[in-house]
């Protein structure tokens, strides 16, 4: 009888049940099965670890500039505490007339990146879509994109003055040349399957290129918008630098002469915090116009 007995592989005996892995799994901890998440590639977070682990780092963050200069390990000269940045911040708005300085360089800001959008979408649409354009115009793209706006300062000054459109130019070169290509790049990449089906379907290029392509792309134009205002943000110093009266880069620029570190803080800390402000302002737009892609 013991030869009808059918032999069963050794690893199969050993080896666990799927079903007792996932109960071994759901049976951990809530918190050890979140710390697990973190390492895993790709794992999606919840809502409540996110918020969580980026209040660590922000906490973390602060927490180490508030113990070293406090501590006295940094002079205050060098490196203002965070609480004294902050009330310097706070006596600039209430006190000094600081908001009209904000409004000065967000107006700036504003004209330059959406002068550079206008320009920028149906320039890279084309581009990204038909080969006689990339030709064209994508080398002088590619090459313009490494010159520094910076370097574009003195010749605006020459061209343009120093009034208001010699610092909305320096923002429109700064943010122009890399959206244009991002915007090429994001064109290029719609599905050619999708282009195939509606030609099946009996579509012309002309409802080809706007009842297809353009919607394609525009969820990821929105996006492209979002990070390339950040950079947009990062040339109000530069812009303001010659000429201005009023804006954060003026403001900034006097502190340093003063050698007033906190007030220097101060300014930068605002910058971040207005570019933080409009990054949520199209992540909100995207998640409003879009909520099919979350």
């Amino acid at each position: 009888m013991s030869g009808l007995v059918p032999h069963l592989p050794q690893s199969s005996a050993k080896a666990p049940a799927r079903g007792a892995l996932d109960g071994a799994d759901k049976r951990s901890p809530s918190w050890a099965r979140g710390l697990g998440d973190c390492f895993r590639p790709r794992a999606e977070l919840t809502a409540a670890s996110r918020w969580t682990l980026s209040l660590l780092g922000v906490g973390l963050f602060f927490g180490a500039w508030l113990i070293a200069t406090e501590g006295g390990l940094i002079q205050p000269f060098f490196l203002p505490s965070p609480i004294a940045v902050l009330s310097r911040l706070v006596a600039m708005i209430t006190q000094e007339g600081f908001l009209v300085d904000i409004w000065a360089s967000t107006f700036r800001v504003m004209s330059g990146f959406f002068l550079a959008a206008a320009l920028a979408i149906p320039v890279g649409v084309l581009v990204g879509n038909f080969a006689a354009f990339r030709a064209l115009i994508e080398p002088l793209l590619s090459t313009a994109r490494y010159l520094p706006a910076s370097a574009f300062v003195p010749l605006m000054i020459i061209w343009l003055g120093i009034n208001e459109e010699q610092k909305i130019s320096v923002i429109f070169i700064g943010t122009f040349f890399p959206l244009a290509l991002l915007i090429a790049d994001i064109s290029a990449s719609v599905s050619k399957d999708m282009l195939n089906s509606a030609y099946t379907l009996g579509a012309s290029s002309r409802q080809l290129f706007f009842r297809v392509l353009i919607p394609a792309c525009i969820p990821a134009i929105v996006d492209a918008l979002r990070v390339t205002v950040g950079i947009a943000w990062t040339y109000v110093i530069v812009a303001e630098l010659v000429g201005a009266d009023r804006g954060m880069g003026i403001a900034i620029l006097q502190a340093q002469r003063f050698l007033l570190t906190d007030q220097v803080i101060a300014g930068i800390v605002c910058v971040g915090i207005l570019g933080v402000l409009t990054d949520f302002a199209f992540r909100f737009a995207h998640r409003k116009l879009f909520p099919y892609m979350y």
